[in-house]
């Protein structure tokens, strides 16, 4: 789909309604309160009516368009933009391109990444590439792997598919090993990392004491040997990091975990011809997101 295919196809609020309906209700739609019927009023078309129960509802309600007044060909089209942009878009860029304020593309940018991050994440096997990196704040040198001013991002990749990225304190044996039990199968086929010392325990700790562990050296000039690389990781790395410094600009700490879900949601889908609409299937089934929840 292309921005033009989104303008024809959903050139009205009925047309963008009517789509949603079919994305939430494939089998007409039902009440949220006791799953029966409804009908549509006829004084009001975007209205729902459930005799049953005498309750009347959107397809919008309670879902991550709830409470809004904002056109849904806008909302619409911001989804697109957040999809098709390999690298992320900026609220300032959202502000310019839909005509809305900053304050109002800020938090419709925040509740899509919201959407995107109830999405179901699946265990990740066959080889798993992990490593660690750091963003934002001054560069200032340390040794070791401390950097002052910088959150740390752990990265865990299965060769071929998905991606995960976390916002750890740090990257102790604990802290590696929570993530690493968290999210890779007990079947895994190999995992491979770095030379930092703390992997070896962390995976044991992790329940992989029998998984085949391997090492590329990078402090020696080594990056690939074979099929033994961390490379796939480290690309998912900087394409996050082109994202930061090339899109968003400026990250607050806060939100960071907001961002990371959006680069993995997309990456984990990048050869999907359906983002845009899965993405709007998660969008009319997450929780709203309050403006008082979001900068609290």
């Amino acid at each position: 789909m292309t921005i033009i295919d989104l303008c024809t196809t959903f050139s009205s609020d009925d047309r963008c309604r009517e789509m949603l309906e079919r994305l939430k209700w494939p089998n007409g739609p039902e009440c949220p309160r006791c799953k029966g019927s409804a009908i549509r009023l006829i004084t009001n078309a975007k209205i729902l009516y459930c005799k049953d129960c005498d309750y009347q509802f959107t397809v919008t309600a309670n879902t991550i368009f709830h409470d809004s007044h904002l056109p849904l060909i806008k909302w619409l089209t911001a989804v697109y933009l957040l999809c098709e942009s390999k690298k992320g878009m900026s609220a300032n860029q959202i502000k310019r391109t839909l005509g809305i304020s900053y304050k109002t593309a800020w938090y419709l940018c925040h509740r899509i990444r919201a959407a995107m991050a109830t999405a179901e994440k699946q265990m990740l096997d066959g080889t798993v590439e992990i490593d660690e990196t750091y963003v934002g704040g001054k560069i200032k040198k340390h040794r070791g792997r401390s950097k002052a001013n910088k959150e740390i991002v752990i990265g865990i990749k299965q060769r071929g598919g998905d991606v995960r990225f976390f916002v750890a304190e740090d990257v102790k044996t604990g802290t590696l090993t929570k993530y690493i039990k968290e999210n890779v199968s007990a079947d895994v086929d190999v995992i491979m990392t770095d030379e930092f010392p703390v992997y070896p325990t962390a995976i044991i700790k992790a329940g992989h004491g029998n998984t085949p562990h391997k090492t590329v050296n990078h402090r020696n000039g080594v990056y690939v040997d074979g099929d033994l690389t961390t490379n796939g990781i480290e690309s998912a790395f900087s394409l996050l990091n082109r994202g930061i410094i090339g899109s968003w600009h400026k990250v607050n700490a806060k939100h960071l975990p907001a961002y990371l879900e959006e680069m993995q949601f997309r990456f984990n889908r990048r050869h999907s011809k359906t983002l845009f609409l899965e993405t709007l299937q998660h969008m009319i089934t997450a929780d709203p997101l309050t403006y008082e929840t979001l900068t609290a």
